[in-house]
């Protein structure tokens, strides 16, 4: 990897590993207003709107100018929001308020909240299921929720840390469990723990996690490194490097290529060659803070939220993020 690294073509701000690499860039920067940490943002799966987790409220935005749309308040310690397009609801997971967030996706009106665990973070919907899944994070548990009553179903023990969660979209949810560096498979038909399988030797602090529903390989996103497992019995079949602070992970299927947003201002692009081979691509350089993301699938296009940072002040607590300079960034081809 070091000789790559040395030879590898610098340009536009990315490092473009090989020959002939597709080059990913900036297309667009969207400003959005408001103050806040953020983390986790997700497109529509009814209209043009992109909607952005962002302090004590949700940004609405349109994805395809960057207006604002709307602000969806009172969701303090937001992490992320989740489509259920069958019952015409979105859920957001509200981290310090320990609650769930129901609303409309055609006119963005709250119709309800939902009691969870405690630290409700990462949030999905489970097509197969027809449940909504929410990674409790400080409780270490998941919060089973039905979207057509937005009552609890169930509460799940993980017997650690959860941070995202995937679907394969025929009956199971495969979790990254953080501080205990594994992936926990649950049945959504029986809601129960069915696996837990180590990430292998140096792959720490899961967080971003996608999926390849047709090989059937999980993609976890670790501290600078990319672990790839089979889905159906937990082998590590690859691991790639990345950046460094991995929050966000995800994969887009018709192009077959895997991304990881780092918190260090890079984005990783692999190649899936074959299920169990894959080929760095490409190291955007995106901006600092730009380590969560979400990909239009249709477009083929990733959305990443950041803003600048006041100067480091010593210490180990994070930078803090100046005033009025959030935004979001287009990334594509």
């Amino acid at each position: 990897m070091k000789k790559l690294l040395a030879a590898a073509l610098l340009l536009g701000g990315s490092t473009v590993f090989g020959q002939g690499a597709d080059s990913y860039r900036i297309l667009k920067t969207f400003p959005v207003t408001g103050d806040g940490r953020w983390d986790y943002l997700a497109v529509s799966p009814v209209n043009d709107y992109l909607y952005i987790s962002h302090g004590m409220q949700v940004n609405v935005i349109d994805k395809l100018s960057g207006a604002a749309v709307t602000v969806i308040p009172n969701t303090t310690g937001v992490h992320g929001i989740a489509f259920a397009p069958g019952v015409q609801k979105g859920f957001i997971s509200n981290g310090k308020l320990n609650t769930v967030t129901v609303f409309d996706i055609n006119t963005n009106e709250v119709k309800g909240e939902i009691k969870t665990g405690e630290n409700p973070d990462a949030i999905m919907y489970d097509e197969y299921s027809k449940k909504v899944f929410v990674c409790d994070g400080k409780s270490k548990d998941l919060t089973v929720i039905d979207p057509t009553n937005n009552m609890v179903v169930t509460t799940i023990a993980l017997g650690g840390k959860p941070e995202t969660a995937v679907s394969d979209g025929n009956g199971n949810i495969y979790i990254n469990i953080e501080d205990r560096n594994e992936i926990v498979r649950l049945n959504t038909n029986k809601l129960i723990v069915t696996a837990r399988w180590p990430l292998g030797k140096g792959a720490t602090g899961p967080s971003g996690l996608a999926i390849d529903k047709v090989t059937k390989r999980l993609y976890a996103g670790c501290d600078n490194i990319l672990v790839v497992m089979n889905a159906e019995n937990g082998k590590v079949v690859a691991t790639v490097p990345i950046g460094d602070g991995c929050d966000g992970v995800e994969f887009d299927a018709s192009e077959r290529t895997v991304f990881s947003s780092n918190g260090d201002g890079t984005l990783d692009v692999i190649k899936e060659l074959t299920p169990d081979k894959y080929k760095s691509l490409q190291r955007l350089t995106t901006q600092k803070g730009a380590k969560t993301m979400t990909l239009d699938k249709d477009a083929h296009v990733l959305y990443l939220s950041t803003a600048d940072f006041e100067p480091a002040t010593g210490g180990t607590g994070r930078p803090n993020a100046k005033p009025g300079t959030f935004k979001v960034l287009e990334v594509g081809r």
